[in-house]
């Protein structure tokens, strides 16, 4: 049992805000809660819709339609009813409608109760409550913390009209009859974005570069806000060159570093990418994906820069570029592709999209002590220390600046000193180095997971953020009698043909899986599936793709896929 609420309106409205307490309530009383949003480019206007899907079970993707809509705009009203399901409440901010739309006039209400349109949106969420048949004390609760900061006056006004708005429903007698009864879900509420930002605290990050970029700003953000906390310089760039060149600064200084960024923004970060991978700089970029090309969609989802960050940058160098497909994941991987960074003293870039940045979920609460990763830096270095020195693996012994090591290096090919140098054997010898360490990020490159019944006839594979709405899609088709599994990549490089062959079952003599294989991508060309097929893994397979700027959604991927 679950019901899909979506609340829209214009960009100043409190759109945001009342999907939040919804949000954070629902999670407190019990409920799983899985929650989206939708945004236009603008601060004011347009159309922004937050979608909360609760339900008594785990929840992993939105959905298409909705049953209950309060639109608080006449455009929103337009724009959103024809995408309300079957029987759905309409709820609309105004005192006359169409037929099939309640009009509860909750701008109105809030200007008489408490003199103030600004609290129109708590009478809708008391609305939603009135509709649900949830006490609405626990609105009430969530409202007198919430608001605890800004007076009691304050506190009571939104109470007074949370309760008014619950009174509006039940007396234009809008029950929506079986709803999902609380459980013991996790109260615990996080976003990908303060997953990513959590996980980077913790794992001993002391400095964050950004030129702010959506959807790349709410892990940015986050990090700002537990800066005190933790321990953090946030530094908000100049233009996203100077963020990534700050970056190899600190990370050449022995600090634990972090960019955040987005495709047009990651465009700007090549040279200093190249610039860590010749100094073999333990370089961490999170690219949150967007639509493009240029500014394309900046507010929507995508998943387009896949082939871009893998083969970005000038010249030769290993890299590893991970895509978390959950919450949990994004605060799992964030430590991963730090700790690979290090290790390998190379650039590690992990893929995020404007869906799992902005997603929200219950979950587990999630560790906040710090834990830092090893660095791998020498506490002793010997007298004659050189930077690059060759080793096997192609990973050199790493002294920081200002130890006792001299610690030479420079973006011009170098000797194993870190002294320029035109001597094309050592050139020869400096990239096999640069090179090797490849084997080692293949080697340990995560295996994908797999997730159905094994003897499943048709296998769904996908990558990133898509985990949720394809692992729904897989549960819905076979409750309707299909066969079909899935396989997930939270790494997409290096490719490990082994690890992946595995778990497609590809068979070595043709590369042909025993069972009918489809790609599910949000992207117009099949990036991931072209990535396979020139890795060897896969020789043939179907595609679903996505573009347009929303996520995938579980109901739709199971109809496409059928």
């Amino acid at each position: 049992m679950d019901i899909a609420i979506r609340i829209a309106g214009e960009a100043g409205q409190g759109v945001q805000t009342t999907g939040a307490a919804l949000v954070e309530v629902f999670a407190r009383m019990g409920l799983y809660v899985f929650a989206t949003r939708s945004y236009w480019s603008r601060i004011r206007g347009g159309l922004n819709w937050y979608d909360v899907r609760i339900a008594d079970r785990e929840l992993f993707s939105g959905r298409p339609h909705c049953d209950l809509l309060v639109a608080l705009t006449p455009f929103a009203l337009e724009k959103l009813r024809g995408q309300s399901g079957e029987g759905a409440v309409v709820l609309f901010d105004g005192e006359k409608a169409d037929d099939g739309v309640a009009a509860l006039a909750f701008t109105k209400t809030a200007r008489e109760l408490v003199s103030s349109k600004v609290m129109a949106n708590t009478v809708a969420a008391g609305a939603v409550f009135g509709v649900l048949g949830y006490d609405i004390d626990a609105l009430v609760d969530y409202l007198e913390v919430a608001f605890s900061g800004k007076g009691e006056e304050t506190v009571e006004k939104n109470i007074t009209c949370a309760r008014r708005g619950a009174e509006m429903a039940r007396e234009a007698d809008l029950g929506m009859g079986a709803v999902p009864e609380p459980v013991k879900s996790p109260s615990s509420v996080y976003s990908g974005s303060e997953a990513v930002g959590l996980s980077a605290a913790v794992a001993g990050v002391k400095a964050v570069f950004a030129y702010p970029m959506t959807p790349s700003t709410a892990a940015f953000t986050w990090l700002a806000g537990a800066a005190d906390k933790y321990g953090i310089v946030v530094e908000q760039a100049e233009d996203e060159i100077a963020a990534a060149n700050m970056a190899c600064g600190a990370t050449y200084a022995g600090v634990p570093a972090m960019v955040t960024t987005s495709g047009g923004g990651f465009a700007l970060m090549v040279e200093g990418l190249s610039l860590a991978g010749m100094l073999e700089l333990p370089l961490f970029i999170m690219n949150a994906q967007r639509p493009g090309p240029a500014t394309g969609l900046p507010t929507r989802t995508g998943q387009e820069d896949l082939q871009f960050v893998i083969r970005a940058g000038h010249g030769e160098f290993a890299r590893a570029v991970y895509a978390p497909g959950t919450v949990e994941e994004a605060y799992k991987i964030t430590r991963i592709a730090l700790e690979t960074a290090h290790r390998y003293q190379t650039p590690v870039i992990m893929l995020s999209d404007q869906f799992l940045a902005d997603m929200q979920k219950n979950i587990r609460r999630l560790g906040e002590k710090i834990d830092p990763i090893d660095r791998h830096v020498l506490k002793s270095p010997p007298e004659d220390y050189v930077r690059y020195e060759p080793v096997e693996g192609g990973v050199s012994a790493r002294a920081l600046p200002g130890s006792s090591a001299f610690v030479v290096v420079d973006s011009d090919e170098h000797d194993y000193a870190g002294h320029i140098t035109e001597d094309l054997d050592i050139r020869v010898r400096m990239v096999d180095k640069r090179l090797s360490k490849g084997a080692g990020l293949y080697d340990e490159a995560l295996a994908p997971s797999f997730y159905g019944p094994k003897s499943a006839k048709h296998l769904l594979v996908c990558w990133g953020s898509t985990y949720g709405p394809l692992r729904e899609a897989v549960d819905i088709t076979n409750s309707r009698g299909g066969s079909t599994a899935m396989v997930h990549f939270s790494q997409v490089w290096p490719v490990n043909i082994e690890k992946a062959r595995r778990a497609l079952r590809v068979r070595r003599r043709d590369n042909r899986s025993s069972r009918r294989v489809t790609l599910i991508e949000a992207n117009a060309t099949g990036q991931f599936a072209s990535l396979l097929r020139e890795a060897g893994v896969l020789s043939e397979c179907g595609l679903v793709t996505r573009f347009d700027g929303l996520p995938f959604t579980g109901e739709e991927l199971a109809e496409r896929i059928r």
